[in-house]
């Protein structure tokens, strides 16, 4: 075969994404968009009650209203009544109880969305308010907590030990730290269209991160055989882990059925922040101990995650917080106990960076405190204590890969810090407005830029009360998924002749959730093949499972499934040209047809965690990143201003490095809305802000500008030396800026996000 020139939109180029020019435009179909004519709009009717039992449901006021085609209770699942991802304990529509406010209750389809908003509504249910279990300590901990499924409220205790914790140390430290509930907050609400078939089966396009396990879980509820259950995947508006979880898949596929019509389920947004998992939230306590020049001597810890009202993933995140519980950091002696909790608050699952968010928070802050009593810088407390290839993670685990945390710690404290601030940072607005007067600030050219100060164009300051702090943050992220789960993906590639030029074909059954995954599959294939006409044909499940596009893991394996179908192909292509030498790759092609195979790619394998040592090889890979945060903080109003944020990750091998930086900033930015800005506000085991106007995002003029430096130091393990890259930036960046608003203020702050009172009380108190 002669040889071909090989294409500059190859792995390591910033080949563009398909999809960017669409979305930017506008132009692009999300699966809110899906229509067929003759559709009907499904609607949820949700319980009003953390906790109650359900008496009696009527559905005739809603049968009764013109236009409806369909009302549907637990009754009507036509197979198995419960479903979940790691344990089916969640009902596909509640049976003789609610565990949480927005639990399904009951299901409609009309001829028009409103009359099936109306619809849902006649609904009568006459529910049994109960006592809703909402401290998730006390679930987990107190034996006379109610319960809030019979099996107990404990859904996983991972231990973890190692040598012998609590002597030997001339410095300890202790803290307890909370988490709030982080929302995902997509911006593509849940979405889907039902199609019944002439088979008697489903087909389902949706927005998902999981087509397979969707599929796993929908069949046996619809009582169908999993080959009469086929998705394919719609346009996806983020994900960040909400859509592991089933939302309206079953329901508009049960609606279709009934009724031999289409069916499209959009959920509003007050709906989504209910018809989907969050973050857990954590209650945390750490003790450190260590020598008196700083060197870790044990470290004992107690996590309390919040799981909500169903199982969810929440197993697999008690085993991520549990193993990565004290961080990056050498130390031999270790105890730890994580849990979660059943309550009856929302249901929570997967989030970007998955367990080891909340520990991170904890076990940073602790590192600082260490500082302080050691009379360290936060930077050398972390040097004196970092992890590299060879170390021991507190599971027994090695790292038996590069990580050159010391040395990422001293590129990010060498990076130059951003100018100083344009305004006086003395001085009290209580002192009265003349002293700003006087320093010339007011109607003169040294009045600051108001969008760079606390409070920005609310003009809520011109500097006085403002003060400057530095901080730190270091994390460390398993790669692909843990404890011996069988975690591969599927890739079938073709190559033909296509216009009289050689063509490639990816399928996979991959997410592309936003992460730019399909312009990662085209460009391994430009490089394995050496073609530039890539296509990536649509997401579905009539090719082998893909996983989920979570843990960091799509470019791994995926991306490893696609390396392997293209060498697969390329050797068979070489054995041609070898049986026919002198012919081009287009010639081989015209002579001998199209070239087709399908490989599974597999990482290397796990095991699970020892239910009472917590020791084992869990993680297949390991990742840092490190943070380093400058903010400015008001600290008379509690008004904090991000003024830079600087990065080091070492990624292995850099695939696309512009969608790489994007990755970093995006995973950046939902770090530092849960150091600041967002929380989902629970009472009583009630949402009480389930909008944008009141669940605050980081917005384009909250995010500071960014350095980044990326490394490149290749894991032997892994395709092409790559490390996922995804999630590490969304752990160190919270306690960086957690520590910087700290270090502006002087106050322990031993909670995220940080509220403006938290800071202001204190200061005036």
């Amino acid at each position: 075969m002669k040889t071909e020139t090989r294409t500059s939109l190859g792995v390591g180029a910033s080949a563009p994404r398909p999809d960017g020019a669409l979305k930017v435009a506008g132009a692009f179909a999300y699966a809110s968009d899906l229509w067929l004519d003759g559709m009907l709009w499904g609607a949820t009717l949700r319980s009003p009650h953390p906790s109650a039992w359900i008496r009696s449901i009527d559905v005739g006021p809603a049968l009764a209203l013109p236009g409806v085609f369909a009302v549907l209770t637990h009754e009507d699942v036509p197979g198995a009544k419960f479903y979940g991802l790691e344990h089916a304990d969640q009902p596909v529509l509640a049976v003789d109880q609610v565990r949480y406010q927005g639990e399904p209750v009951a299901i409609v389809a009309a001829d028009h969305p409103e009359t099936a908003r109306r619809a849902a509504a006649a609904v009568v249910v006459e529910y049994e308010v109960r006592a809703a279990v909402t401290d998730a300590r006390r679930a987990a901990l107190d034996p006379a907590c109610p319960l809030v499924h019979p099996g107990g409220n404990v859904v996983r205790h991972q231990p973890v030990r190692a040598g012998s914790a609590g002597s030997g140390a001339e410095v300890v430290v202790t803290g307890e730290y909370e988490v709030g509930m982080q929302d995902q907050a997509f911006l593509g609400p849940e979405a889907g269209l039902a199609v019944p078939a002439d088979d008697g089966g489903v087909d389902l396009y949706v927005a998902t991160q999981w087509l397979h396990v969707d599929r796993d879980q929908i069949a046996p509820c619809l009582a169908l055989p999993e080959d009469k259950v086929r998705l394919t995947l719609a346009g996806v508006g983020g994900a960040f882990g909400a859509r592991e979880d089933l939302s309206m898949q079953i329901h508009a596929s049960m609606l279709a059925l009934r009724t031999g019509r289409p069916v499209k389920i959009v959920y509003g947004r007050e709906e989504s922040f209910f018809g989907h998992v969050h973050r857990h939230p954590a209650w945390m306590r750490y003790e450190h101990g260590a020598t008196a020049d700083g060197r870790l001597v044990y470290v004992k810890a107690e996590i309390v995650l919040d799981g909500g009202a169903y199982c969810s993933s929440s197993p697999a995140v008690v085993g991520n917080a549990a193993s990565l519980g004290v961080g990056p950091y050498e130390v031999e002696n270790v105890w730890i106990d994580a849990y979660a909790a059943y309550t009856n608050n929302p249901p929570c699952g997967a989030m970007r960076g998955f367990g080891a968010v909340q520990a991170c928070y904890a076990y940073e802050s602790q590192m600082d405190r260490l500082a302080a009593a050691c009379g360290l810088s936060p930077v050398e407390i972390r040097v004196r204590n970092a992890v590299s290839q060879g170390s021991r993670l507190a599971t027994g685990q090695v790292i038996d890969s590069p990580a050159p945390l010391a040395a990422m710690l001293g590129e990010l404290a060498a990076m130059p810090l951003p100018g100083p601030p344009a305004y006086a940072p003395s001085g009290s607005r209580r002192q009265g407005g003349s002293g700003a007067r006087a320093r010339g600030m007011i109607g003169t050219r040294e009045e600051p830029d108001p969008r760079r100060l606390p409070g920005g164009v609310g003009r809520t300051t011109r500097g006085e009360g403002v003060r400057r702090g530095v901080g730190y943050g270091v994390g460390i992220k398993n790669i692909c998924f843990s404890e011996g789960f069988d975690d591969y993906s599927t890739a079938r590639v073709r190559v033909e002749l296509l216009g009289g030029e050689p063509h490639a074909l990816v399928h996979t059954a991959a997410a592309e959730v936003g992460q730019g995954l399909v312009a990662v599959q085209a460009q391994i294939a430009r490089t394995e093949l050496g073609v530039d006409r890539v296509t990536v044909a649509p997401a579905d499940t009539s090719v082998g499972s893909a996983g989920s596009s979570s843990a960091s893991r799509q470019s791994y394996v995926t991306g490893g499934a696609v390396k392997a179908a293209c060498e697969a192909v390329r050797r068979r292509l070489e054995a041609l040209a070898a049986a026919d030498p002198g012919l081009s790759l287009g010639e081989l092609l015209d002579r001998y047809g199209p070239v087709e195979e399908t490989r599974e790619y597999r990482h290397r394998p796990t095991v699970p965690l020892d239910p009472v040592t917590g020791q084992g090889d869990s993680h297949t890979q390991l990742a840092l990143c490190v943070h380093r945060a400058v903010v400015d903080v008001d600290v008379e109003l509690g008004l904090v201003k991000v003024v830079e944020l600087a990065a080091v990750q070492d990624v292995g091998r850099i695939l696309n490095p512009l969608a790489l930086e994007g990755q970093i900033h995006g995973g950046s930015a939902q770090g530092l809305g849960l150091a600041l800005l967002e929380e989902i506000q629970m009472r009583d085991g009630r949402v009480l802000n389930p909008s944008f106007t009141d669940y605050l995002i980081p917005t384009i003029l909250d995010m500071p500008p960014m350095r980044l430096s990326i490394l490149e130091n290749p894991d032997p393990n892994a395709p092409y030396g790559l490390r996922g890259a995804g999630e590490p930036p969304t752990l160190s960046s919270t306690p960086a800026v957690a520590a910087a608003v700290r270090a502006a203020t002087g106050l322990a702050l031993p909670r995220v996000p940080i509220r403006p009172e938290d800071i202001a009380l204190a200061h005036t108190g």
